[in-house]
């Protein structure tokens, strides 16, 4: 580990006996006595909220960090960089119950937990003394906070006493304890850890810079609460709205109650209204009998007339004309069949005679076909052998050129084979006492050359291979990244329409890319060779799919890379960290892509936006290598493919040639030919060497059982290879084909062209002949079947016909039974009118007998029966309820008593919070005016602080807050510069523009109130006359704010 307690206490201990205003962590709690000389005695430090002491185990790459005891004021933390200072920053903010995404290290709590841990645990006692102290008498002299988080981002919250006993587990404490000690953990002015201290160092937003301030000094969250109050204001005034509604309800109810309880009264009067009302409804039932007594005798006249047989005998007359009707039809349909039988013979004869000539014209077109076939083939060989002549012709002397070097290279091997065989009789007999050895060296050798050879046949077969997959990438370009590749993805559309993707997955990347400079595409291809034949998949289901769409085509060892990345419609933002040089472009300007997700796809695994493409190899490594790289570079390519980086170069073997980004297939095609030819006469030449180590093998083999027999055949193969040598010179140069045999081929094969010509016009001429007898048949034919078309339309109309009159004869026969059918039942419901009307006069006697018993005297009936018995329904129903009601006349004023009240205290209620609601706006109208003042107050405070630091840089700058647009601008004039008109801060150094933020953020110390406070590298960017100035600040705001404590991480020494 880089940094631990000991290494802490070195460089505090340094610093102390340096600077007697810095006090060691560790020395301050190791003894209390030793703070009596200091100039703060123990109890004027900080009593409550001061951190005592952090632990970290398994929390991010530590296994085991602490515990850091901490001083009460000024503690300083020293480390090289990844030896965990920042983890402890880190730890502070998750001890004390912060969010992964408050530190800007990760997303989630389970990143914190060391890999291959199952958890990870933090640590972290605050103190808690003196009259302020958080439930003292429970905690003691300081709250322990143990926070374990799982490999799965749960956290367990302990909250321990002074004794370690667990005193709470619930978040709510834990937030009740940093409420108390006023900690703010996403303050960045209590922790600003590096990452927002390296946003806010190189933000250009004024916006960003007011939102700092308004955080810092807990101005925004005052913002907050008043927009959470207006909001709640706006929600109860709604649900005033709806209880207005609900006393409506209530009203109802009341007025109903009130209803009831004045009906008390009116039951005698709702009775006599009742007997009103049923003396009516008696004669009312007489007027009614009376009106269907009415109805019926005139309904009686309406049905006594001759409308019916007038029906009947007109339906009768329709019948016999009908049936007249089909009759014509059947007479004019047996004419027509008969005509139709008379033309079937000439039909069936004239169908045989067309059928014969057909087929006599079909074999004569047969044979003019073949003919004009035959000829075009003869024709087409004629081609062939004049361009075989012409090829002949014009291969002759390069052919010689060809044949004569290959004999000189045979000639060169053969001697080379002499000169070693004459030295192998110089030295049989030393040989021979060597036997062993050199039969074990010519063993060696020859595997060795075996092996050699093997390499060579493996070379070839990739080359030719490349040959196979370059040619048929004529047809397809995608067989270029692969030979099964159009396969995979005509399987790939189909998943895809089969719906097994989410999103259907992108690539080979090579074919979704293209240059915008032809003469950068070998500097792109350079760069992105590896990623080439690689897919892109929205998830890891996507890639499992893939994955198994991949297996038939491809071996394991040969599948295309997946890469996993959500897609994404938009490319990334990469202006902040691409390079962005005014003469060379990037790869990223260089490509474009099909798609977004390829362009993000490079810039995540390539980083793409931060490579140069330069063209001149010398200029790429001046700009790389000599001078300061281009900012956020970190390599650069050359059109021949060299790669430079700002410490090293490296070269490609041979010529880099383009084969998947445009380049030409051809000249790849000719070049993978003229290497195959290479490697074929090198394999050659290596089976000539092989077989002549296999030879002397065997001669060494046979020097071991004679000499003498070894000298022979050395000497034979001396003599034959001399006798090769002398073959091979006196050799003449090889005759060329014999062009006049195929002139006189070609002389045959024209006379036989001109013969075939005139077969062709002959049996031309014949097949006209037939085409106008096969037409005048078919002519007479035609006209014969249109005669029975003709024929067989009229009679299938005649039998349309014949089918509608049949079915009109049907129909009118049926209406006509329907319509006697209807007169005899027209007669019985007459009759049996008439008997209905006989007992209506009978039954309204005896309503009007008993309306005479109801009342005498006959009523006008000026409503109806249904209105007037549903008016005695209701009566009646609500006399029995006021009888039923009447037995308990006291719960009736109960009930309404209760009803009033209830209405009217309801109604207060509302009042009082309408009135609530109009003092609770005019209490927030004062409450924002004070919020305004107190945030003008905090601005003027910070700008006075802010100048007051700048001076001891002996700069002058200014700061603007803009409340209405919720800006902040920051100019700050270095020395020297105050009349300048330039005053932005990215005029300044780092140094100075770091130092300008610790002034910043001491202003803001000034104005805020917090237990401790928290710095990360806060002077990374400085010179040491900076920095100075800085740690002098910084160490006398500790002086006058000797009550707070003080953390400072940074990765220089603190002298």
């Amino acid at each position: 580990m880089a940094m631990n307690k000991r290494k802490l206490k070195t460089q505090t201990e340094a610093k102390a006996n340096k600077s007697k205003r810095c006090l060691a962590p560790d020395e301050g709690f190791k003894d209390e006595d030793s703070l009596e000389d200091h100039p703060f005695s123990t109890s004027s430090l900080g009593d409550i909220g001061v951190i005592e002491s952090i632990t970290l185990k398994n929390f991010m790459c530590h296994q085991n960090l602490g515990p850091f005891q901490f001083g009460p004021n000024v503690n300083f933390i020293v480390g090289n960089n990844g030896s965990g200072k920042s983890a402890i920053l880190t730890a502070l903010i998750v001890g004390l119950g912060g969010k992964a995404t408050m530190t800007n290290r990760g997303v989630s709590l389970k990143g914190f937990v060391k890999n291959g841990e199952g958890h990870a645990d933090v640590t972290v006692k605050l103190r808690n003394r003196g009259m302020d102290a958080y439930k003292g008498d429970i905690y003691g002299d300081c709250i322990i906070v143990e926070q374990r988080i799982t490999s799965d981002g749960c956290r367990l919250c302990k909250i321990k006493n002074k004794s370690g006993q667990i005193i709470s587990n619930k978040k709510e404490e834990l937030m009740s304890i940093l409420d108390h000690f006023n900690i703010q953990v996403d303050n960045p002015v209590s922790i600003l850890n590096q990452e927002m201290s390296k946003q806010f160092l190189h933000s250009k937003s004024e916006a960003d810079k007011y939102k700092f301030f308004m955080k810092a000094t807990l101005l925004e969250q005052m913002r907050r609460d008043y927009i959470h109050i207006k909001q709640t204001e706006e929600v109860t005034r709604d649900q005033v709205e709806r209880q207005e509604e609900c006393l409506k309800d209530l009203r109802q109810d009341y007025m109903l109650k009130k209803e009831r309880y004045e009906s008390l009264a009116s039951l005698d009067e709702m009775t006599k209204t009742l007997e009103g009302l049923q003396r009516k409804m008696a004669w009312c039932l007489v007027r009614e009998k009376e009106c269907q007594i009415e109805q019926l005798k005139e309904q009686i006249e309406k049905e006594v007339d001759g409308k019916f047989e007038e029906k009947l005998l007109l339906c009768q007359s329709k019948v016999t004309q009908a049936m007249n009707k089909v009759n014509d039809i059947q007479k004019k349909l047996e004419k027509v069949r008969e005509e139709d039988r008379s033309l079937a013979g000439e039909y069936q004869r004239l169908k045989e005679e067309l059928k014969a000539k057909s087929k006599e014209q079909k074999g004569q077109e047969v044979v003019y076909f073949r003919a004009e076939n035959k000829l075009k083939q003869l024709e087409k060989e004629q081609c062939l052998l004049s361009e075989r002549i012409h090829k002949i012709r014009h291969n002759e002397s390069q052919n010689k050129e060809v044949e004569s070097v290959k004999r000189l290279k045979k000639m060169g091997a053969l001697k080379k084979l002499l000169e070693k065989h004459e030295a192998q009789a110089a030295e049989l007999n030393q040989e021979l006492k060597d036997k062993q050895q050199a039969l074990f060296k010519g063993r060696e050798e020859f595997d060795k050359l075996s092996m050699e050879e093997k390499n060579i046949k493996v070379a070839l077969e990739a080359k030719l291979k490349r040959k196979n997959q370059l040619l048929a990438s004529r047809s397809n370009r995608l067989r270029m990244f692969g030979e099964r590749m159009p396969e995979l993805i005509e399987s790939i559309n189909k998943a895809h329409a089969q719906g097994r993707f989410t999103h259907k997955p992108i690539g080979p990347i090579g074919a979704c890319i293209s240059v915008k400079d032809p003469g950068l595409t070998v500097a792109v291809e350079s760069c992105l060779r590896g990623f080439m034949k690689t897919f892109c998949c929205d998830n890891y289901r996507d890639e499992k799919v893939l994955e198994e769409l991949m297996a038939p085509h491809f071996q394991r060892s040969s599948r295309p890379q997946i890469i996993v990345s959500r897609f994404t419609e938009k490319v990334y933002n990469v202006q902040g960290r691409g390079v962005n040089h005014p003469d060379f472009p990037s790869v990223l300007d260089t490509i474009t892509c099909t798609s977004p997700v390829i362009t993000n796809c490079l810039i995540d695994m390539r980083g793409i936006e931060c490579i140069l493409i330069i063209k001149d190899t010398a200029v790429a490594r001046r700009v790389m290598m000599h001078n300061r790289p281009p900012r956020n570079c970190r390599e650069a390519f050359t059109a021949e493919g060299d790669q430079v980086y700002t410490n090293r170069s490296y070269a490609p073997d041979k010529n880099v040639l383009i084969k998947y980004l445009g380049g030409d297939p051809e000249a790849e095609i000719r070049l993978v030919e003229s290497e195959v030819e290479n490697h074929r006469a090198q394999l050659s030449r290596f089976q000539l060497h092989l077989n002549s180590v296999k030879q002397d093998i065997q001669a060494m083999e046979d020097k071991m059982n004679s000499v003498i027999i070894t000298c022979k055949k050395n000497q034979a193969s001396v003599n034959q290879v001399k006798a090769s040598i002398s073959e091979l010179e006196n050799i003449e140069e090889s005759q060329v084909e014999d062009i006049s045999t195929l002139e006189e081929d070609a002389q045959e094969i024209q006379q036989k062209i001109d013969l075939e010509r005139k077969n062709v016009e002959k049996t031309k001429t014949e097949l006209d002949k037939q085409q106008e007898a096969l037409t005048d048949v078919d002519q007479k034919f035609q006209n014969v079947r249109n005669k029975m078309e003709q024929l067989t339309d009229d009679t299938d109309q005649l039998k349309e016909d014949q089918v509608k009159g049949e079915a009109e004869c049907s129909k009118l026969d049926q209406t006509l039974k329907i319509l006697e059918k209807k007169a005899r039942t027209h007669e019985e419901n007459i009759q049996s009118i008439r008997n209905e009307l006989t007992a209506k006069e009978e039954e309204i006697q005896e309503f009007i007998e008993k309306a005479k018993k109801i009342c005498p005297e006959r009523q006008s009936a000026d409503r109806s029966t249904k209105s007037l018995d549903t008016e005695i329904t209701r009566l009646r129903q609500k006399i029995t309820a006021q009888e039923q009601s009447h037995g308990d006349k006291e719960k009736v004023i109960r009930d309404y008593a209760e009803a009033h009240e209830n209405y009217r205290s309801k109604s207060n209620q509302l009042r009082d919070l309408k009135k609530f609601i109009d003092c609770l706006d005019n209490i927030m109208t004062d409450r924002q005016a004070r919020y305004k003042t107190l945030r003008r107050s905090l601005s003027v405070r910070c700008k006075l602080y802010f100048n007051n630091f700048l001076i001891k840089l002996q700069c002058c700058g200014s700061m603007k807050f803009d409340h209405n647009n919720e800006t902040l601008s920051i100019s700050v004039k270095p020395p020297g510069q105050e009349n300048d008109t330039v005053s932005d801060m990215r005029s300044l150094s780092g140094g100075e523009r770091s130092f300008s933020t610790v002034c910043f953020i001491l202003s803001l110390w000034e104005i805020t109130e917090s237990p401790f406070r928290c710095l990360d590298e806060f002077d990374v960017y400085m010179d040491m006359h900076n920095r100075r100035i800085s740690l002098d600040l910084l160490l006398e705001l500790s002086e006058r704010q000797h009550l707070r404590q003080f953390v400072f991480i940074t990765p220089q020494t603190t002298w």
